[in-house]
Parts: structure tokens; C-alpha cells; sequence
């Protein structure tokens, strides 16, 4: 009788594990406006997601929810598992796997400053760039690492950056923008010290300034924020990348919905809108990072 009613069981089980993971399925464009509902999914992270309910990526996916017609809703996540949360698949575990655990998913798309970075993108698709990056070297201002002399040279400024390594302990975070193995860091003997007090990048500073580590790795838009709120205290000493490029990720079946805000997103560069919310959050951006700006309206350092 058991084997008899296998394949019913059998059945009845895939019918389950289709309700527990109906949210998993592939959510592109239709099924959001029919949901009539975005779910934005972000981890609080310099003024990009400021867990206060706004931010630069919070105000830029609340006005794309309204061009698509739909409710948004905020999903709050965690840099371990933001992308799982996005594509069913715990990446945490098994990241080497092809077909890593299952899990529900929780949102259409991951907007919080995220890096363009190879190993992502693997597992997601990403839009037009939304915000420019690059990671630099960061130090407490009473270290005797100094500054290195410009050069004019970006290869040149960068060898001399990862030299001052050398002179000190330095934080990393692993699995994130701040690994040492995306910059060639790794197996040469510089004093690189995994940040282990969280995987929160807004706590690197604070815990440099408690002197838990003399340097540490940082993306240029926490740089600038870092500066603002402890001025006196802090030096950049270099950078350690090239310019980088931050994006909302989508999963890959989910084709439509990216077109969409990559047109949503080319029309608020044009009317301004884009720039206004860049000056809001960020506003010596176009200082540091002009290159990005230059071609955008109103995107011109000073302008």
C-alpha cells in the first residue's frame, strides 16, 4: 500500500514545497504590477539605505515604485544574505555550488550601494551604474603613514597606496567590496586584519578610532561621509582600486523589471532629479569622484 501511493506523496510534497517557495518564483514586471507592490530589498550602509527610512537608493526605488504604479515596501536585509533574499538561493553555505539550499524569496530587487564586483555577478544581474565607487586606504590621523603625492598616474598612486599597507595593521572584510583578494592583496606578507566585529562596514571606522586596527580598507562613499562626521581624525592615505560602479541588482529572470529602471533611471539623470538627490546625500561627490558626474546635468563639481 506505501509504495502504492508513492507517487501521490510524492506529488503532494512538490505541491508543498511550491507553496512554501510560491514567493521564489520568478517576480518580473507583470507579476509586480498585478502584485501592485516593489519590495525593495536594502541593508542600512552609508547614505544609500540610512535605516531611517530614507537614503540615497531608499528615495531613488520609492520613485521608481510610483513610475511603475505600484506600493513600495522596504525589506530590510543583511550584507550575508541580501542576495540570497533575492534570488532563493543561500549563498551563504554553499557559494560554490551550482544549485546552493533554497529559500523563500523576500524582494524584486537589492538597491543599498552595491558594488559591480565579478563574483556578483554571477548570481544576479545589475543595472546601468547608479552611483560611482572606488576603495581607498583610510587611517587615524595620528599614524606616521602619510598621504602618498599624487602622481597623475592612477597604476602609479595605487602601487604606492598598497606600499603604506606595509606600515601598519589594516582592516578587511571578507566576501565584500573590501577583500583583499579583488586587489591583489593576499600572500604578501602585509598586515591585513579581518574585521570580525561585524560585517557592518559603517562600524570600520569607529573601531579604528578605538584602535583595533591603525588603517582600513573603505569605499569612497563612506570616505566622504567618514570624513564629514569625524574631521580631524582620519587621513586618506590612497587609493587601492580603480574607479568602481555601484548598481541595483535584479535576479536573472527578472529581464523586464531591469529594462524598466534602467529607463526610469536614464530619465531622472535628464531632468535633474538624479542630480538633486546625489547633492542631498552626498554632496561633495562630484569633487571626488568627477568622471561619473561630468556628463550627467548638473553633475559638474561646484555646479
Amino acid at each position: 500500500m506505501p509504495a502504492r501511493h508513492s507517487p501521490i506523496r510524492r506529488l503532494l510534497l512538490a505541491a508543498s514545497l511550491l507553496c512554501l517557495f510560491g514567493s521564489a518564483l520568478a517576480d518580473d514586471l507583470r507579476d509586480i504590477r498585478e502584485r501592485g507592490v516593489l519590495r525593495h530589498l536594502g541593508v542600512p550602509y552609508a547614505n544609500f539605505v540610512t535605516g531611517s527610512g530614507d537614503g540615497l537608493d531608499v528615495e531613488i526605488v520609492q520613485l521608481f515604485a510610483r513610475h511603475l504604479g505600484v506600493r513600495y515596501e522596504f525589506v530590510p536585509s543583511t550584507w550575508d544574505t541580501v542576495v540570497g533574499d533575492l534570488t532563493g538561493k543561500d549563498t551563504r553555505t554553499k557559494p560554490t555550488l551550482p544549485d546552493p539550499g533554497r529559500r523563500p524569496i523576500r524582494g524584486d530587487m537589492i538597491a543599498n550601494g552595491m558594488t559591480i564586483l565579478p563574483p556578483r555577478l554571477k548570481l544576479v544581474d545589475f543595472s546601468d551604474p547608479t552611483f560611482p565607487s572606488a576603495v581607498w586606504l583610510l587611517a587615524r590621523s595620528d599614524t606616521a603613514t602619510q598621504p602618498i603625492k599624487p602622481s597623475g598616474d592612477k597604476e602609479r598612486d595605487i602601487r604606492a597606496t598598497k606600499a603604506a599597507l606595509r606600515q601598519g595593521s589594516t582592516f578587511v572584510i571578507y566576501n565584500s567590496c573590501l577583500d583583499p583578494a579583488l586587489y591583489d592583496l593576499e600572500n604578501k606578507g602585509l598586515p591585513l586584519k579581518r574585521f570580525t566585529g561585524s560585517n557592518n562596514v559603517n562600524d570600520l571606522v569607529p573601531a579604528m578610532l578605538k584602535r583595533e586596527s591603525d588603517m582600513t580598507l573603505l569605499d569612497v562613499p563612506d570616505v566622504m561621509i567618514a570624513l564629514e562626521r569625524w574631521p580631524g581624525k582620519i587621513k586618506v592615505i590612497g587609493p587601492i582600486s580603480e574607479e568602481q560602479r555601484m548598481a541595483a541588482a535584479f535576479r536573472k529572470d527578472s529581464p523586464e523589471l531591469r529594462d524598466a529602471f534602467n529607463a526610469f533611471l536614464a530619465g531622472i539623470k535628464k531632468d535633474g532629479t538624479y542630480m538633486k538627490l546625489v547633492k542631498k546625500y552626498y554632496r561633495v561627490a562630484p569633487r571626488y569622484l568627477p568622471e561619473f558626474f561630468r556628463d550627467i546635468p548638473g553633475g559638474k563639481a561646484g555646479g
